[in-house]
């Protein structure tokens, strides 16, 4: 659908802008290229991509760069999208830390923070979230209004007519209404809000271990556990937003038919298999000194054999995990991330024999290749394709 101001297609002007459009989008696909290289790509006329060009100059969209030899003692002159015509802000909103990332259209990262969240009220964490945003912005040495589109990434499901976050207990206050109103006036206008299991399986499909990948589930596993799920290069949401909210499974509880219960704040496989619980159940074996999930996958690296033992339980809780995404979705991948993920040399051989050992359907489980910055990529990923397109639209127009 055509958006205001648009040339109808079919007339000159509208031609131009779908010729131009041609032209950039090959520019930020291949890298820089002469006219004649555009030209032969494009299947368009040689006058065509001249005219093309000088547009996308004059609107800031393309820019000389050099020149190149032809071979016959003459020089080209190279073209390139010009990567300084907008920036993207990701925001990764997390119990624990708070990440920020600003990237230019070139997908060059110009600015980046990483804090720690101190913040224990949704009113606190708004603010924390403005101030971070406000100061890497000044940082990257832009203005706000040089931010094209801002992308924030959290646990949960947006709900677009409450305006706040469902299914995010992990942050207080999260599902208060109104709070995504609260968090486009602290951090400005084109802001996208996204399920950061979902984002973090994006950024592993475009750049992380899931390259290729048709049906690939993204675990993560840190203070909550999450999976984003893509399909054929979409992400795959549901009817409601929430498909991979695993969280939520029932995990080894049990309850007598006449005692009635209060649906449970937490799902069952978060409680059991999120990065506390290796916490607990290392201190249940008798390893009081072990204060975070890291800390008893390290002392299980080192041979501590309670800290082995506390590995192979949680191995044994995350094939089930596996098994129920596998039964379900039938991925040809699955990508363990989040903190839990960066034991995966620790994990990958036992989840492979527990889950020989109780399902013939045995995905391939990979651990992910991004680390810490699985959802600002993925943020920053989701922010470009749309920046592209708001870029051309308001320069091109403009011009």
């Amino acid at each position: 659908m055509a958006g205001a101001g648009t040339p109808p297609v079919g007339t000159p002007a509208g031609m131009r802008r779908i010729n131009q459009r041609a032209v950039l989008e090959l520019l930020r696909r291949a890298g820089p290229a002469t006219r004649p290289q555009v030209a032969k790509e494009t299947g368009l006329s040689k006058p065509t991509v001249s005219q093309a060009l000088l547009a996308l100059e004059s609107a800031g969209l393309a820019r000389p760069t050099g020149h190149t030899s032809t071979g016959t003692g003459r020089s080209a002159v190279l073209y390139e999208a010009d990567p300084t015509a907008g920036y993207v802000l990701g925001l990764d909103i997390g119990r624990e830390r708070l990440r920020a990332a600003v990237a230019d259209l070139g997908r060059t990262t110009v600015a980046r923070r990483d804090v720690r969240n101190t913040a224990r009220s949704a009113t606190a964490l708004v603010a924390s979230v403005g101030r971070l945003a406000t100061e890497l912005v000044a940082e990257a040495g832009l203005a706000q209004s040089d931010i094209v589109v801002r992308v924030l990434g959290s646990p949960g499901v947006a709900d677009p007519a409450k305006r706040c976050f469902r299914h995010a207990p992990n942050l207080p206050g999260w599902g208060r209404a109104g709070l995504l109103d609260d968090l486009e006036q602290a951090l400005g206008p084109d802001l996208l809000v996204e399920n950061d299991a979902n984002l973090t399986a994006v950024g592993e499909w475009e750049s992380g271990a899931a390259r290729g990948a048709s049906v690939v589930g993204c675990v993560t596993i840190g203070t909550g556990v999450g999976m984003g799920l893509m399909v054929d290069g979409r992400v795959f949401r549901g009817a409601t937003g929430a498909a991979g909210e695993i969280g939520y499974l029932p995990y080894g509880r049990t309850r007598a038919t006449d005692e009635p219960a209060e649906p449970p704040a937490r799902g069952h496989l978060e409680e059991a298999t999120a990065a506390q619980s290796v916490v607990r159940g290392a201190r249940e074996l008798g390893l009081g000194t072990a204060k975070s999930a890291r800390e008893v996958f390290r002392l299980a690296r080192e041979g501590d054999e309670v800290a082995q033992r506390v590995v192979a339980a949680e191995a044994d809780r995350l094939a089930y995990t596996v098994a129920s995404v596998a039964a379900v979705v039938d991925p040809d991948l699955i990508v363990l991330g989040g903190g839990v993920g960066t034991a995966a040399d620790l994990l990958l051989d036992q989840i492979d024999r527990a889950l020989r050992s109780f399902t013939p359907l045995v995905p391939t489980v990979v651990p992910g290749e991004l680390g810490d910055d699985g959802v600002l990529t993925g943020a920053i990923s989701v922010g470009l394709r749309a920046a592209e397109r708001l870029v051309f639209e308001r320069r091109v127009g403009a011009a």
